[in-house]
């Protein structure tokens, strides 16, 4: 039996459920580590009396690091593997955590923090890819819903496990937890994680019959004498036309565009929403709550992806998200001096923003075909944080001159809206076209058998 076609087609086995849930811990550990330094910085300004400039500098390494990681290192993946680029991140974070957490200036801190940025960010892509390609068509939006609940569950880790580390050992505590739960990771991944059978079979590396008849094994089916034949033509090999030409522009340009726009709208609400929210009340106390709440409403998020792609397709509760994520920033414009009500809302703002990630990062894979497929979700993911990196400054820019924190929530319930028509624009692409991403993308829907072979 083709793996491929077992895969997309039959139901999920405990060898699958296992693998997800290992790609679930280490989104989960990545999520901890993207905003690790958000946590640790005050103690870090404390400890080197620096100012707010320096401590910009900080936060910002980290999230400059995984925008050209997720530019450079993610395409990477389509060269070596999935499983290999996989480990070679993990192997490099471990060194980078471990680097941050002997700093001994602002400096190195930076250099150290940028370093591990840029495999945080590459790894994202193969973890997706990963995750996509072993769920079966009927339930990927519900997997990658839940392996979405990662980031958001790591990020409120981060913010439930740093106070304590830091109290009882130092602000470099949290730098070592981190190197060590990756480190443990890094040998959970060699012992279980496999290669994607996609991959194997469209790129056909040494040794490629030996890994797909091991998976086939430990997913019950029988070994293969040969792999399957490829799906994809020579051109689909080459990222420039894969993801650039005919009906695969518009379809970039959409993705793109769309996740850019909620990138900028998550990095506002979760670098600014709690100060924000302590400057509007005087409560500094409530600011840091809020700021967790987001985190938690981006489990809620994920869940929420995950149960409305059982009835609808995943790029439509894409859309309705980013709308709903436009009403919540609307309210919360308007309600968030209203300090029982805001804690409500805080949660709707991170459900849409944080969960809208696990929305993007569901859809994204499966629009590039396998051989450039992390080239493409990579791309995306650089892009996207690489406005990122802009959002929080445009905003100090916009408090500058005058606009009120209003006013900003606002602004951004309208890029979510953009966000939402883009991803509509997308889905419209496919009207009567093929949804396998192998296939040359004008093959009629109900062709694919024929174009297949």
């Amino acid at each position: 039996m083709d793996l491929r076609e077992a895969i997309l087609t039959q139901p999920m086995r405990r060898f699958q459920m296992g693998m997800i849930a290992l790609c679930i811990v280490l989104c989960m550990i990545d999520g901890y580590e993207v905003l690790v330094m958000a946590f640790v910085a005050p103690h870090v300004a404390k400890a080197w009396s620096l100012g707010p400039v320096e401590v910009g500098y900080l936060l910002s390494a980290g999230i400059f690091g995984m925008a050209i990681g997720a530019t450079f290192i993610s395409p990477l993946a389509d060269r070596i593997g999935r499983r290999r680029h996989i480990i070679l991140c993990l192997s490099l974070i471990v060194i980078g955590m471990g680097l941050s957490a002997v700093a001994t200036d602002l400096w190195q801190l930076v250099a150290f923090r940028a370093f591990a940025g840029l495999f945080i960010g590459a790894i994202i892509s193969s973890l997706n890819i990963i995750v996509s390609e072993y769920s079966s068509d009927a339930r990927r939006g519900t997997v990658m819903g839940i392996y979405g609940m990662g980031l958001p569950a790591g990020v409120a880790m981060g913010g439930a496990l740093t106070n304590p580390l830091i109290a009882e050992f130092g602000w470099r505590a949290p730098f070592v937890f981190g190197a060590v739960l990756t480190a443990l990771s890094l040998l959970w991944v060699l012992a279980a994680l496999p290669e994607s059978i996609e991959y194997l079979i469209e790129n056909a590396p040494d040794g490629a019959l030996d890994q797909y008849n091991k998976i086939a094994g430990k997913l019950g089916y029988p070994p293969a004498k040969a792999l399957p034949p490829p799906l994809e033509s020579s051109e689909m090999h080459v990222a420039s036309k894969a993801l650039f030409s005919g009906i695969m522009l518009p379809r970039t340009a959409l993705l793109w565009l769309g996740y850019a726009s909620l990138t900028a709208a998550f990095y506002f609400a979760n670098t600014w929403t709690a100060k924000l929210i302590a400057d509007a009340t005087g409560n500094a106390a409530l600011g840091g709550r809020t700021g967790v709440l987001i985190a938690i409403g981006g489990v809620l998020g994920s869940l929420l992806f995950a149960g409305l792609t059982l009835v609808i397709r995943p790029r439509i509760v894409t859309a309705l998200i980013m709308f709903a994520g436009s009403l919540a920033y609307t309210l919360f414009a308007n309600n968030f001096t209203d300090a029982g009500l805001a804690v409500v809302l805080a949660l709707a703002v991170g459900a849409c923003a944080n969960g809208g990630l696990a929305a993007f990062y569901a859809i994204s894979p499966f629009i590039y075909p396998t051989s450039v497929r992390g080239t493409g979700v990579g791309l995306m993911i650089g892009f996207g944080r690489g406005v990122a990196i802009i959002a929080p400054i445009f905003t100090g820019y916009l408090l500058k001159s005058a606009w009120t924190p209003q006013d900003i929530y606002q602004f951004f319930a309208a890029v979510l809206v953009v966000a939402g028509v883009a991803v509509i624009l997308l889905d419209r692409t496919y009207r009567g076209l093929t949804e396998n991403p192998d296939l040359p993308p004008d093959t009629p829907k109900g062709a694919e058998h024929l174009a297949a072979h």
